[in-house]
């Protein structure tokens, strides 16, 4: 079974940006981290990050038929994105927001999601392992799900 992660503006520069808030761990490591922890739980994890709207939406659109569930780190456009909010409404898959830094513990303009009412749920402040916690809760519920669709 297949997961997209779904990574937005400006993660590609986790080790570099603000590392007082995100850590001085690379983005390389994100994927690998994401990528071995499926594996390990005989998932692929498909993970993408992009700096472009249009780009996440695309990607938001291919997971249709192609992975089970998303789990995505929308960056800036968390607070502004009703195309990606509408993308995620659309394509209907199991999803969970995630988000590295506390986001109601910085900037009032954070402390508002327009994306996290299209998902199940929103994960925030708890670093890398917030992705691992929005995984393991997918992939229980696609599992839970597909032995219910078998047993039928």
């Amino acid at each position: 079974m297949k997961m997209m992660v779904i990574n937005g503006p400006n993660l590609n520069m986790l080790g570099i940006r603000e590392p007082e808030i995100y850590g001085k761990t690379s983005y390389g490591d994100l994927e690998r981290y994401i990528e071995d922890y499926a594996a390990k739980r005989n998932w692929e994890a498909i993970v993408l990050q992009s700096n472009s709207e249009g780009e996440i939406i695309d990607y938001i659109h291919h997971a249709l038929g192609s992975c089970e569930a998303i789990v995505i780190n929308p960056g800036a456009y968390t607070h502004y994105s009703y195309a990606i909010y509408d993308a995620l409404l659309t394509v209907g898959l199991p999803s969970i927001e995630v988000h590295i830094s506390n986001i109601h513990t910085r900037d009032a303009f954070r402390h508002k999601s327009v994306t996290a009412p299209a998902c199940i749920g929103q994960i925030c402040g708890l670093g890398f392992r917030g992705y691992t916690l929005a995984m393991d809760y997918l992939m229980e519920e696609v599992e839970k799900n597909d032995k219910a669709c078998s047993n039928r």
